[in-house]
């Protein structure tokens, strides 16, 4: 698949999205309280000062997007030596902080700068003492936009990858041999949401990057299902709701081969008359499969299944 075709097929997935967004039903609904904003429903318009939540929702089964998880992983890589599946444990600490919002007169719209942080590392369970393999920081300032049922983020961010120093001397000289993955990169994603169903669609520029041979060009793109019922409800404390998601990139660096990672599992969150929304948190399966996601290892391809525990914004 060539890059055309990648933000073409992206691309056509939003428009779908958006058409069936313009609906006037859809067009009153809160969307930001359905796909976890976090924003609370009686925010008056106006600036806001170190908001509560964002305006641009967070993306469910993006490998790097800023949230605290930890899950289970079953992975096969392509790299020499590795013929045997790995047991992983794949944690990230990360959230993010809003600066200012200016919103208009229905909550939920408006406009939001803020600042995210966080750190992606992996773990060899099959080893004593569960060696650190790679470790990806990540901080970013986005701004986000939000109007009825379209959204979108601009965002420049930085990362930077390091191999775990158990991995070093364990490894043959041919697969430790450390790359100083670093760049900066300069993104914008569209979503737009019909109903239960969101779509988005975007790509990314990488500038100030090491290795100098990295190609700078990214798209990216994906579907979520997030419907208003809960399969379990505990009434006035919330309840759980089905959540699945598909997270689709495809980058220059790797001629256009996407990516997929899928998750889908139970989200909780509280009764969506709560005054303050809490964190909302989920189990989720997890899939993926393409280049991989880890810095360090950028150059091969994975495979993996696992199960893990999320925590999103609030």
């Amino acid at each position: 698949m060539n890059g055309k075709a990648c933000y073409l097929t992206i691309a056509t997935a939003v428009g779908v999205a958006a058409t069936l967004a313009l609906s006037p039903l859809d067009a009153q609904r809160s969307y930001p309280s359905r796909c976890g904003s976090g924003i609370p429903a009686t925010e008056p318009a106006g600036y806001i000062p170190l908001p509560r939540g964002n305006v641009f929702c967070p993306l469910i089964a993006d490998p790097k997007a800023a949230r605290s998880f930890a899950s289970y992983l079953r992975e096969q890589s392509d790299s020499a030596g590795t013929t045997s599946p790995l047991n992983l444990a794949s944690v990230g600490v990360g959230d993010e902080f809003g600066l200012g919002r200016w919103s208009r007169t229905r909550s939920g719209d408006g406009v939001q700068i803020s600042l995210t942080a966080g750190v992606f590392a992996q773990f060899d369970l099959g080893t004593k003492s569960y060696d650190l393999l790679n470790a990806d920081y990540m901080v970013g300032l986005p701004v986000t936009i939000r109007s009825g049922w379209f959204s979108t983020r601009l965002r420049i961010y930085h990362q930077s990858s390091h191999l775990g120093d158990d991995f070093l001397l364990r490894e043959p000289p041919a697969r430790r041999n450390r790359e100083n993955l670093s760049f900066e990169s300069a993104e914008w994603i569209l979503s737009a949401d019909a109903g239960a169903l969101r779509a988005y669609a975007g790509g990314e520029y990488l500038f100030n990057r090491s290795p100098q041979d990295l190609e700078r060009y990214v798209a990216h793109g994906g579907v979520e299902l997030r419907p208003e019922f809960r399969v379990i409800s505990l009434g006035a404390l919330g309840g759980f709701r089905l959540v699945a998601a598909t997270d689709l990139k495809a980058s220059q660096e790797h001629d256009w081969k996407p990516s997929v990672s899928a998750r889908a599992g139970f989200e909780y969150d509280r009764a969506g008359n709560a005054e303050l929304p809490g964190r909302r948190w989920g189990i989720f399966f997890e899939f993926y499969t393409g280049p991989s996601p880890y810095g360090q290892f950028f150059r091969e391809d994975v495979r993996h299944i696992g199960a893990g525990i999320h925590f999103g914004g609030v």
